[in-house]
């Protein structure tokens, strides 16, 4: 039965997707604000956008966010595509109580991830640092690398395996020289996923960032606490701009790997 023919259905759906993205799209036009106030519009300019550029602080933040996005989008992509293929290649017992595990940062709140984290940093006497956001993150975007990967495999026919056998070839050449090209869509999407999920969290970095280890959503959050400014709009747009054109990438090579 489609949903759409019930009573109200189309405007609700309107109204759902209003509350979205309405207010995005004020942030982005008062991100383009002339005046200092970031809440009456006066006229356009890039100003804001040039303090963006000029601003040492945000420039460091900026740096810790990439920093950590990359590292632990390089970690988590290569733990995922290790686990992904383990869990495809055979059964085993216990398989669906590990794969429960591997998705469970996508159920758990992330305020119950971010404390438990820090409670164990400090059990293991870690100093939190930038290295204490990057192992946080790496083990958060695990699950979203890992999707991806699992549903690209499940796509791949078996009997390529199969014909690698007949042809003499190990199971490392069998993945080095066909898996592992095969793979590329559903790694590559993963890894957007993971790099956009890492460079916008907020929560999770909060709790397990030491001194020094500020990174663009702490500095958001620390700049919105003395009043909204359009230099805080200009920022926010720019990651909402970042994001947008990696969940993009995602979709596309999501496109390409469901083929």
């Amino acid at each position: 039965m489609d949903i759409r023919r019930f009573p109200g259905t189309r405007p609700i759906a309107w109204l759902f997707f209003a509350y979205l993205y309405v207010p995005i799209l004020i942030l982005i036009v008062l991100s383009f604000n002339a005046n200092r106030t970031a809440t009456i519009w006066t006229g356009f300019s890039l100003d804001w956008y040039r303090a963006v550029l000029s601003n040492n602080d945000i420039l460091s933040a900026a740096e810790n966010s990439l920093i950590v996005a990359g590292a632990a989008t390089l970690a988590s992509t290569l733990l995922a595509t290790l686990g992904a293929v383990g869990m495809a290649r055979r059964r085993f017992k216990g398989q669906s109580a590990v794969s429960a595990v591997l998705a469970l940062p996508l159920v758990v709140p992330e305020i119950v991830t971010a404390v438990a984290t820090l409670l164990f940093f400090i059990l293991v006497g870690l100093k939190l640092s930038l290295v204490t956001v990057i192992i946080a993150h790496t083990v958060f975007c695990i699950p979203f690398a890992y999707l991806p990967i699992r549903a690209r495999i499940e796509g791949l026919d078996p009997s390529l395996g199969e014909a690698a056998a007949d042809l003499y070839a190990n199971e490392l050449v069998a993945f080095r020289r066909i898996t592992l090209p095969l793979l590329w869509p559903g790694i590559l999407s993963g890894a957007i996923l993971a790099f956009i999920i890492s460079l916008d969290d907020f929560v999770i970095t909060y709790f397990v960032a030491g001194p020094g280890a500020t990174t663009l959503p702490i500095y958001i959050f620390g700049s919105i606490r003395m009043g909204i400014s359009p230099e805080v709009n200009a920022i926010s747009a720019l990651m909402l701009f970042i994001s947008i054109l990696f969940v993009s990438l995602s979709h596309i090579l999501g496109r390409v790997t469901n083929r």
